[in-house]
C-alpha cells in the first residue's frame, strides 16, 4: 500500500477535489454511505482546526489517490475516527471495489489501535473488529417528497394526520407558520443551540456546547459553504418567532440530522415534527436522496424512517501494549451503555432517572 500521511492544512487542492469527487459518485457506485457529509474532506478540515491530532491517511494506486482515511491520533499511537462520539459516519472514503488490509493501513498511520462507533456499511476490513451492530434510521428522499409522504401514510397513518393536525392548530393559535430550509441569521444558530443546551440539562445528559469546540464547530461548520457541501440550518417560524430548528450537514446526496431542538413553550404542538417533514420536502426537492436521522432509539426517528441502515462500533488493534490496554479500559463501557440502551426494563428507570437529575439541577441554578 502507498499510503502518505498529512495534517489539514498539507492536503493538495487535487487531492480534496479527488476525495470529493468519489463521494459524488458513491450512489452511482452502489456505495451512498461514502457521501455522508462526515466523511467530507470539508467536516475533517474544520475538525483539524477545533481539534489536536487530526490526521489524512492517503492511499495511491499508480500514483493516483484510491483512498483517504481520516483519523484522530494521540501520541501514544491510540486512534480515534474523527469526531468520535460526535460524527454519526466513519470509514475509510475508496474507490469501488478497493479492499485494504487493515492493520497495514494502521501501521502506516502510525496506530496501535483505531476505534470507531459509528462505522458506515461495505467497510469489511475494519468490519472485523466490530463489537456490535445498530440500527441508524433514514427517511427516503430520492423519489420525491409525494412518494415518501405516501410511505408515510401507509406505514404511519396515525402519526402523519396527528402531526398534520397539530401544524394547523399552531397556525390557529399562534399565526402563519414560515419554514426556513437554508436560513443564514447566526442569530438563530445561537438560539438552536441554547434550547439544545437546555434540552441536555433538563433530560440529564452532558451538554455537548458547553464544550467550547463543538460550538467553534459548529459556527465554522454553519460558514462553510460548497456545492458539495455546506452547514444548513432550517428553521420553523410561527408568525416570525423560531419554534423549531434543526442544524445539519449536506452533500449533494445525503443530509444528516445533527442537531434538532424546539422551544418547549410551543411543545403541545411537536413543532420539531412539522419541522422535519418541512425539512424532508425541501431536501427532497434540492436533490437529497436521503435524510439521516442517526443511530439511536428515539420515538420520532421510528415514526419517521422509511428504512434503516447499519452501523457498527468496536476498534481495530495491532498487538502491542497500549492496544490491549485502551480496549480494556474502554470495552466495559461500551458493554454497559449498549445493555442498558437496548433493555428497555434498564433503560427506562435509568432515563427516567436522568431527567430527574436534570430536573434538580435545574432547581438549583435557579
Amino acid at each position: 500500500m502507498d499510503i502518505t500521511v498529512h495534517r489539514p492544512g498539507e492536503l493538495t487542492a487535487a487531492d480534496r477535489a479527488a476525495w470529493t469527487a468519489l463521494q459524488s459518485k458513491a450512489h452511482l457506485n452502489g456505495s451512498p454511505e461514502l457521501a455522508n457529509p462526515f466523511l467530507s474532506p470539508e467536516f475533517t478540515l474544520a475538525m483539524g482546526q477545533a481539534r489536536r491530532g487530526v490526521h489524512i491517511g492517503v492511499v495511491r494506486e499508480g500514483g493516483e489517490p484510491a483512498a483517504f482515511f481520516p483519523f484522530q491520533r494521540s501520541i501514544t499511537g491510540v486512534g480515534r475516527a474523527i469526531g468520535l462520539g460526535l460524527s454519526d459516519c466513519q470509514g475509510l472514503v475508496h474507490r469501488p471495489g478497493y479492499l485494504w488490509d487493515a492493520r497495514e493501513l494502521l501501521r502506516a498511520c502510525g496506530l496501535v489501535v483505531w476505534e470507531f462507533d459509528h462505522l458506515a456499511g461495505g467497510q469489511e476490513p475494519f468490519e472485523a473488529g466490530a463489537s456490535g451492530t445498530f440500527p441508524s434510521p433514514v427517511m427516503d428522499l430520492d423519489q420525491g417528497f409525494d412518494a415518501y409522504l405516501d410511505q408515510l401514510h401507509e406505514r404511519a397513518s396515525k402519526f402523519a394526520r396527528r402531526t398534520l393536525a397539530k401544524e394547523r392548530r399552531l397556525v390557529r393559535d399562534h399565526g402563519p407558520v414560515r419554514y426556513v430550509h437554508d436560513e443564514r441569521d447566526p442569530e438563530v444558530l445561537a438560539t438552536l443551540m441554547g434550547w439544545k443546551s437546555a434540552q441536555y440539562r433538563r433530560t440529564g445528559r452532558s451538554d455537548r456546547f458547553a464544550h467550547p469546540w463543538i460550538s467553534q464547530l459548529v459556527h465554522r461548520l454553519f460558514h462553510t459553504r460548497s456545492d458539495s457541501f455546506a452547514g444548513i440550518l432550517s428553521v420553523l417560524y410561527a408568525a416570525d418567532v423560531p419554534v423549531a430548528a434543526h442544524f445539519g450537514l449536506r452533500t449533494e446526496r445525503v443530509l444528516v440530522n445533527w442537531f434538532p431542538a424546539y422551544d418547549p413553550a410551543y411543545g403541545r404542538y411537536s413543532p420539531g415534527m412539522t419541522m422535519h417533514l418541512h425539512m424532508a420536502e425541501a431536501a427532497a426537492a434540492d436533490g437529497i436522496a436521503y435524510l439521516d436521522l442517526g443511530r439511536g432509539q428515539k420515538a420520532y426517528k421510528d415514526s419517521l424512517k422509511t428504512r434503516e441502515l447499519a452501523v457498527s462500533e468496536g476498534w481495530v488493534a495491532l498487538r502491542h501494549p497500549v492496544a490491549f490496554g485502551h480496549r480494556a479500559h474502554r470495552a466495559p463501557v461500551r458493554a454497559l451503555r449498549n445493555t442498558v440502551v437496548s433493555r428497555p426494563e434498564l433503560f427506562e428507570p435509568a432515563d427516567k432517572l436522568l431527567k430527574r437529575l436534570g430536573k434538580i439541577r435545574s432547581l438549583g441554578r435557579e
